[in-house]
């Protein structure tokens, strides 16, 4: 009896396991998260941003004893009119009539004395001090004062200063002053040697 033929026989090799199949993975919906990330929540309102304040800057300090002083406050145009003490107050007068005739108001103009009084003001000055110098704070009008006075004077655009008197200690000490009051414009009428003495050189 013959033995029947046989085909090839596979053997598995040794040492090897047959491959387990996995699972296909169905479809995956799109609210359906990814393991192992979690799921972030409603987001926090972000609390507001602190303005930065400016630090406040500080004040000026002025030195003791010094007074403040405008920085904008320039020096008045300066103009110089020759003229004899015993024409100083003509020449005075003449000017005043040539800063109204050009358009500056009466009240602009504050005419100083270094010698003699204007009879203006002498004849205002017969009804008392105290009317006199309302007038002046009035400014309506052109105020004539005596240098001497001067320290009562207040600032106008215009001071006009007649040198008519030969104490130069008064010149010295009313011309600075009235520099000082002069807010825009100061014309001297004088001897130019006097002037230059109490003002300083450069005049």
């Amino acid at each position: 009896m013959h033995e029947s033929a046989q085909g090839p026989r596979v053997t598995p090799a040794a040492g090897r396991t047959a491959p387990t199949p996995r699972p296909v993975p169905g479809p995956r919906s799109a609210a359906t998260p990814r393991p192992g990330r979690p799921v972030p929540g409603p987001a926090r309102p972000t609390p507001p941003a602190q303005r930065a304040h400016p630090a406040p800057a500080p004040a000026p300090v002025t030195p003791k004893g010094v007074p403040g002083r405008p920085e904008n406050r320039s020096e008045p145009q300066l103009q110089l009119i020759p003229a004899p003490a015993g024409g100083a107050l003509d020449a005075a007068e003449e000017a005043v009539d040539l800063l109204l005739e050009s358009g500056r108001a009466p009240g602009d103009i504050l005419v100083l004395t270094t010698g003699e009084q204007h009879p203006w003001a002498a004849h205002e000055l017969s009804f008392g001090e105290a009317a006199y110098w309302a007038q002046q704070d009035a400014g309506d009008d052109v105020f004539f004062a005596d240098a001497a006075a001067v320290d009562r004077a207040k600032p106008r655009p215009v001071v006009v200063v007649a040198v008519n008197g030969d104490a130069d200690s008064t010149v010295a000490r009313a011309l600075p002053v009235a520099r000082d009051r002069a807010a825009g414009l100061l014309i001297v009428c004088g001897d130019p040697e006097t002037i230059n003495s109490a003002l300083g050189a450069g005049v």
